[in-house]
């Protein structure tokens, strides 16, 4: 688990600190502000590798470097691992071209799980990537992760082990694909983690669908169907961006914790009993009624595939969307979760944990801290609503500067249903009856 972050001299502000909470940690702000950076350094304190490093591949998750390469720069983090809480400071070593590391063997955070906004996938297992003994002598000579890109989360992995290319992940076609022929429990958890990420409404659902399927005559592989609302049983290859983001996601949570049992048991270790989920840009290519079930989602499908275990669970996501922090409202407790928010003040990026009310409507939230909206509507409605409130607050405002405003109002195309209309026909109309009586007198 990580209980902290703090960074100097890198990054987009001089210095930033983040203390985490247990259970889930929603980091919000405008774009270009580090809410992606701040993932990715949160999965190099866990694990000590960037994710670019170990794989080209990537379009993301490159290593951190220096604001300023001639001023000291480190970062410092707490991690609580297997064998109690960890302090630690890294500065950066400039000669080297990189963060100084811990001497020997390193911490055991639990299992890590990074889902990327690119669609690719970054997995620590503390089973298959920890250091090993070698006599009385720690040796790091297994691979120090696992490194999806996009593509390799859905056509398989292959790495270079003790010197031999080795498969280490068959992929989401290959493997759900031979778990659904032998219909087992591999099987049923990927279909119970499907269900489970996609919210259902009446026989709306996603569902492995009962056949395979095939692209041509040339391809010879079997490719898994989703069974849609509609009735169809569609390859999951075809299926929308939304539908392949949480089948991917589906496939790297089963798989990463089944691989985990299966090594656990073959090297005679019990499984861990903590995981920690980074997760950037959590609603991508999600439809709102999916976007409100995600994270709920994901904690219970984390939950669920570790209870035998009773593994503690913590959830660090980067999100632009007000429906994921709508969603949180009925489970974020204060003792547990915590909400961090960047934003740009005087030319400086600021991180500020801010104190999580519920605001119902979504489009309160648009308004919060977390967005820092003037008004939940078009850019346009936003204007005309500003310029008529300017009038509405005016001492003595003249019966052209009205209709001018009223004008702007309904050319925005502010909907008949919009709650400012009721104060602002009124006002409008209590100003034209002033007008005659004034011209009248």
């Amino acid at each position: 688990m990580l209980d902290s972050l703090q960074l100097q001299n890198v990054g987009p502000a001089p210095e930033l600190k983040l203390e985490l909470a247990p259970r889930l940690n929603l980091i919000t702000g405008d774009n270009g502000l580090g809410k992606s950076f701040l993932l990715d350094v949160a999965w190099w304190a866990l694990t000590r590798k960037w994710p670019q490093d170990l794989n080209a591949n990537l379009t993301s998750g490159y290593a951190a470097r220096p604001t300023d390469i001639t001023k000291r720069a480190s970062i410092a983090f707490e991690v609580e691992s297997k064998t109690g809480r960890v302090k630690y400071e890294s500065p950066y070593v400039a000669d080297e071209q990189a963060w100084k590391g811990k001497a020997g063997r390193p911490w055991n955070p639990g299992l890590v799980i990074y889902a990327l906004a690119d669609g690719g996938f970054a997995v620590w297992d503390p089973a298959r990537n920890y250091w090993k003994k070698q006599g009385n002598i720690d040796v790091q000579e297994r691979l120090p992760a696992y490194i999806f890109s996009s593509k390799e989360v859905w056509d398989g992995l292959r790495l270079s082990v003790d010197g031999k290319p080795t498969q280490v992940s068959n992929g989401l076609v290959a493997d759900w694909a031979s778990w659904i022929r032998e219909g087992r429990d591999d099987a049923k958890r990927m279909a119970a983690v499907l269900a489970l990420l996609a919210p259902t409404v009446g026989d709306d659902s996603l569902k492995p669908g009962d056949s395979f399927a095939r692209l041509s005559v040339n391809d010879a592989r079997d490719i898994p169907t989703v069974r849609m609302g509609y009735g169809q049983d569609v390859p999951i290859l075809y299926a929308s961006l939304g539908v392949r983001r949480i089948a991917a996601l589906a496939y790297m949570l089963s798989w990463a914790w089944r691989e985990h049992l299966v090594a656990s048991r073959q090297l005679g270790q019990q499984p861990s009993s903590r995981v920690v989920m980074l997760f950037d840009e959590i609603e991508a290519h999600l439809h709102p009624r999916w976007q409100r079930a995600v994270v709920p989602a994901l904690l219970k499908v984390v939950q669920t595939l570790t209870e035998d275990e009773g593994a503690s669970v913590q959830l660090i996501a980067a999100t632009h969307s007000p429906l994921v922090l709508a969603s949180v409202e009925p489970l974020f407790d204060v003792e547990k979760d915590a909400w961090f928010d960047l934003d740009l003040e005087g030319g400086q990026v600021e991180l500020r944990k801010r104190e999580y009310v519920r605001l119902g409507e979504v489009g309160n939230w648009l308004v919060s801290d977390a967005f820092d909206l003037k008004e939940p509507r078009s850019l346009e409605g936003e204007r005309a609503v500003r310029a008529a409130r300017d009038v509405l607050s005016a001492k003595a405002p003249s019966l052209e500067e009205i209709e001018a405003a009223d004008k702007q109002l309904r050319e925005a195309g502010l909907p008949d249903i919009d709650p400012f209309w009721v104060r602002w026909d009124y006002f409008v109309e209590q100003a034209k009856k002033a007008a005659a009586a004034e011209k009248k007198s």
